[in-house]
């Protein structure tokens, strides 16, 4: 089988949970073969994770030469290991970085592009959900390599050994890859909260909290989630910008999506509505989130999250 290459995402050689979900997909489409680009120290142990995972082979090249620059020095590797492999697909996170990687590279191999994949089957076939999640299409590529950018969740992790044969890849890069180069970084505060982009369970709290977000947050912190806000919360000074789901925010796809407070206006919809699970909470009977819903609590979220908390606390225990 031809083989299928996945992009590492990774932080300092920790490979992120959206790569496993890469390699599960990559399972239906061929043998799947993982791209590490990182520092030589990080290699092995990022390679013996992705081989846990189903990687067959894992490329490993050396960022010294790239490191500190932006996106277009991958999307040269990626370029250069396609055109040695000749794989039946290209598998990316779908990222703000990740899709600006794919786009550059779909220009370089001369091939179709498909960004915000939600599912990926033997075809390669993907579903997407477009037009502000109103429609549900599927597509296929019809010229070149497939390079498809798969949302997170979009896929369960297969926790099936894989070969993890390291070949070392030396790539060349031009001097006009680096011509936009990063001078200073600054690592974001954690919260002890997973990834909102990558998250299996958010809870996300609206115009109704009226500024109050601890029900919001008690809630996420019992279930293990991550805290997003729609629109109103953001514009209101709630929370930074960073929490917002929606067109104009962030897109999720978690196994299970809480809105509490938030309306449902289109474009906040538009960020959330690949979610396997929605639940609504609202005062309002009439608000148009629960047209989605899977299911639908009338009530003031000020009490049914607390009780909610409470029950889910004390099971846990």
């Amino acid at each position: 089988m031809s083989e299928v290459l996945v992009l590492v995402d990774h932080v300092d050689g920790a490979v992120r949970k959206p790569t496993y979900e890469l390699l599960a997909i990559a399972k239906r489409l061929g043998t799947p073969s993982a791209v590490f680009i990182g520092g030589a120290a990080q290699a092995a142990g990022a390679a013996e994770a992705v081989a846990k995972f189903g990687a067959e082979k894992v490329y490993v090249v050396d960022d010294t030469e790239i490191k500190g620059y932006l996106v277009a020095p991958k999307a040269e590797v990626l370029q250069q290991i396609a055109a040695a492999a000749s794989p039946a697909a290209i598998l990316i996170t779908s990222s703000a970085e990740g899709k600006e990687i794919a786009g550059r590279l779909a220009v370089k191999l001369e091939s179709g592009l498909i960004t915000d994949a939600v599912d990926v089957q033997a075809g390669p076939v993907t579903t997407q959900s477009v037009f502000a999640g109103n429609f549900t299409v599927q597509a296929k590529v019809t010229q070149g390599t497939p390079i498809i950018t798969v949302k997170p969740n979009a896929a369960a992790p297969e926790e099936t050994a894989g070969a993890g044969a390291v070949e070392n890849f030396a790539a060349t890069i031009s001097d006009a890859a680096k011509k936009a180069q990063i001078v200073a970084s600054q690592p974001r505060e954690s919260s002890g909260r997973p990834e909102l982009t990558e998250a299996a369970i958010v809870v996300s709290g609206g115009r109704g909290t009226g500024g109050n977000f601890d029900p919001i947050d008690n809630l996420a912190d019992s279930l293990g989630a991550a805290v997003g806000a729609s629109r109103a919360a953001v514009d209101s000074g709630w929370k930074p910008h960073t929490f917002q789901i929606g067109q104009t925010g962030k897109t999720v796809s978690p196994q299970l999506y809480i809105a509490a407070g938030i309306s449902g206006a289109i474009q906040h919809r538009a960020g959330m509505q690949t979610s396997k699970t929605i639940v609504a909470i609202n005062k309002d009977e009439e608000a148009p989130i629960f047209e989605l819903v899977d299911f639908g609590v009338v009530g003031d979220l000020h009490s049914v999250l607390p009780a909610a908390t409470e029950q889910i606390t004390a099971r846990k225990g």
